[in-house]
């Protein structure tokens, strides 16, 4: 089904970095969606002043926010499952995904070449590329039973899980690597000086 057909789409409002405190409500900036939010979240990266708190619109627990606006095409249309207890005011970049769907397999799917190529030709580019929410809702979106859903999203967040793992642990085998090298390089290469006899 479309997904306009089984959700609701609900453009953020609009906050700037500097709205961003210490202490407040927890918010969603469009700009940590690329840098800092993974396929779901329960905390915020910030809080947003709370003085700002009445003219927000926020996403609940289960809403999957998707960015809408980006510096290039190919990454419009991500999407976050927002699992935090407590709503998450989320900025006009953004839309709030509202459906009866499980929200980790949503997030997932939002992560597809197939979800990216439907939606790819509605961005409109410029020196920032945009998406409407017109654009996403005409992405089709397979709906299995919502108990298949959850087994697939659980069975990719595994996998997720054990890549980021490998990615991590790269680094660290690189170095040990590196430095076995190193030493049998040494060896290998430290001639024993030898004296002339007389």
């Amino acid at each position: 089904m479309k997904m306009s057909e089984i959700g609701t789409f609900i453009r953020g409002k609009r906050f700037v970095r500097t709205d961003i405190v210490n202490d407040g409500v927890p918010c969603i900036h469009y700009g940590d969606m690329y840098t800092y939010y993974g396929l779901y979240a329960t905390k915020s990266k910030g809080m947003l002043r709370n003085e700002l708190a009445s003219k927000m619109r926020y996403a609940q627990k289960n809403d999957v926010v998707i960015v809408a606006t980006g510096e290039n095409k190919e990454d419009i249309g991500i999407g976050m499952a927002w699992l935090g207890d407590e709503p998450a005011a989320v900025h006009d970049a953004c839309f709030i995904f509202k459906s009866d769907l499980y929200p980790q397999y949503v997030s997932h799917y939002l992560r597809t070449n197939y979800y990216h190529k439907q939606i790819v030709k509605h961005v409109s580019e410029g020196k920032i590329c945009s998406i409407s929410a017109k654009g996403l809702g005409n992405a089709i979106i397979p709906i299995p039973s919502y108990e298949e859903q959850v087994r697939i999203a659980t069975l990719l967040d595994k996998f997720d899980e054990l890549v980021r793992d490998l990615v991590q642990g790269l680094p660290a085998e690189i170095a040990a690597v590196k430095e076995q090298y190193e030493y049998y390089r040494n060896k290998l290469l430290s001639f024993p000086e030898y004296k002339l006899s007389a």
